[in-house]
């Protein structure tokens, strides 16, 4: 063997370290293809069997606006991930609900403060809502979400269940996710 000359499994295993590292690096900063599950982001994403795309240049909130859903650690539990949709930014009155005071009057509830109650997001927050409000833990559960926990913007889903090739030319279910946010002016976002 001369000297500077290394075996071709010496090689081989360089280049497979070097390439995992760019793959942990693209994963870390630049773009991730997870999972998603539950149904509180129906009907914008599947509860089973969809899979999203995420830009992580907008980690930490950065360049985020109202209506982007985003994927985020849960306060409460910095070991699961959460997708929402950004419903309030920083500064902005929202209205909590649900609320935390029920009455019973005969066989109906009453709901004495579900639409009195509002909350001004502090600053390095947003509040994060589900798309289907029912089946969803979200800032109306553990309040407004730190941007500092904000992992990235979801900007597309595949739905696995769907087939390979539909008839609009459609790969696996792939759509884009877009910011539906109309201001009270009518503009959109």
């Amino acid at each position: 063997m001369t000297v500077g000359a290394l075996p071709i499994w010496s090689k081989t295993f360089s280049y497979a370290i070097r390439s995992l590292c760019l793959l942990h690096i693209i994963h870390t900063y630049a773009y991730e293809f997870t999972e998603t599950r539950g149904e509180s982001m129906l009907p914008t994403l599947s509860a089973t069997n969809d899979y999203v795309h995420v830009l992580k240049h907008f980690q930490n909130g950065k360049g985020i606006k109202m209506g982007d859903c985003v994927v985020a650690l849960k306060p409460t539990d910095p070991n699961h991930r959460i997708c929402k949709r950004i419903t309030g930014m920083p500064g902005d009155m929202v209205l909590v609900d649900p609320s935390t005071k029920v009455n019973h009057i005969g066989d109906v509830l009453v709901d004495e403060e579900r639409f009195s109650t509002y909350i001004k997001v502090p600053e390095g927050h947003v509040w994060v809502t589900g798309d289907n409000l029912s089946h969803s833990l979200d800032s109306r559960t553990y309040n407004a979400l730190p941007m500092g926990l904000i992992m990235g913007k979801i900007v597309a889903a595949n739905n696995f269940d769907k087939p390979f090739w539909d008839s609009r030319r459609n790969i696996w279910g792939f759509k884009w996710i877009n910011n539906a946010f109309v201001d009270a002016s009518g503009e959109s976002n």
